[in-house]
C-alpha cells in the first residue's frame, strides 16, 4: 500500500468530521444545517462500515471530503448567506449568491467518479462504451431526486423551509440546479476518468485498463473485428 493509501484517508476523515462539528457550532439556522449535512452524516458512518470489502481510490477520496466541505459550508451559513458567495455576488456583480450554484455543480461533479468507481468495480459495465452516459443519467436522476426532496420539505415546513430550498427568488432555480448536475458530472468523467483508470487496478485486480471504455460491451479488447 502507497504512502498516500495510508495517510490520505484517515486525514480527510479528520477535517471533515472537525468541519462538521465547527459547522454544527451555533448555525444560521439549526433544521437547515441538519437537511444540508444530513448527507454528510449519513455517509462517514456508510464509508467506515464498507471500507474494509470496499476501499475507494484516492482521488474519490479527495471528492467526496470537498463535497462534504462544501455541504457543511453551506448546512452552517445557509446556502444564500455563505461569505464566500457574498463576495462573488459583489466582486462579478452577480444578482445572487451564487454558493448553491457551486453545491448543485458538485453534486454532479463529485458522484460521477463514485458511481464510475462502483459500476466499473461491480459491475458488467467495465469496458463499456455505455458507462459514462449511465453514470451521467444516474447522477442527474440523483440530482431529481434531490429537487423532490426539496419539494417536499417546502410542502412540509413552508417558509421554514425557505434556507434550505435557496431559490433567492429564481423561478428557475430547479431547471439550474438539475442543469449544473449535468454539466458537473460530464466535466467530471471529462477531467478525471484517465486518472480514475490509474487509480483503480490497484483496488480491483482484473479491472479493466485505462481507456477500455472503448471495447464495447461483451467484447474482449483483444478479440478481432468481425
Amino acid at each position: 500500500m502507497s504512502r498516500a493509501r495510508r495517510t490520505v484517508p484517515p486525514a480527510l476523515l479528520v477535517l471533515v468530521l472537525a468541519a462538521l462539528v465547527a459547522s454544527g457550532i451555533r448555525p444560521y439556522d439549526r433544521l437547515t444545517w441538519l437537511l444540508e449535512t444530513v448527507w454528510v452524516l449519513v455517509g462517514v458512518p456508510l464509508v467506515l462500515v464498507t471500507w474494509r470489502r470496499f476501499p475507494l481510490t484516492t482521488l474519490l477520496c479527495w471528492l467526496l471530503a470537498a463535497h462534504a466541505l462544501i455541504l457543511v459550508v453551506g448546512g452552517h451559513y445557509s446556502y444564500a448567506r455563505t461569505p464566500v458567495g457574498d463576495w462573488a455576488r459583489e466582486a462579478f456583480h452577480l444578482s445572487r449568491n451564487p454558493y448553491d450554484r457551486l453545491g448543485h455543480f458538485a453534486q454532479g461533479f463529485v458522484p460521477a467518479i463514485l458511481v464510475r468507481e462502483i459500476l466499473v468495480r461491480r459491475s458488467p459495465l467495465r469496458g463499456s462504451r455505455w458507462l459514462a452516459p449511465l453514470v451521467v443519467c444516474a447522477c442527474l436522476a440523483f440530482s431529481a431526486l434531490f429537487e423532490m426532496i426539496e419539494w417536499w420539505a417546502a410542502l412540509a415546513g413552508g417558509s421554514a423551509a425557505d434556507d434550505f430550498l435557496a431559490t433567492q427568488g429564481d423561478v428557475w432555480d430547479t431547471q439550474w440546479d438539475m442543469f449544473l448536475a449535468l454539466v458537473g458530472a460530464v466535466t467530471s468523467l471529462a477531467l478525471l476518468s484517465r486518472l480514475h483508470d490509474r487509480q483503480l487496478p490497484a483496488l480491483a485486480p482484473g479491472v479493466a485498463p485505462p481507456h477500455a471504455a472503448d471495447v464495447p460491451v461483451g467484447r474482449s479488447s483483444r478479440s478481432p473485428e468481425p
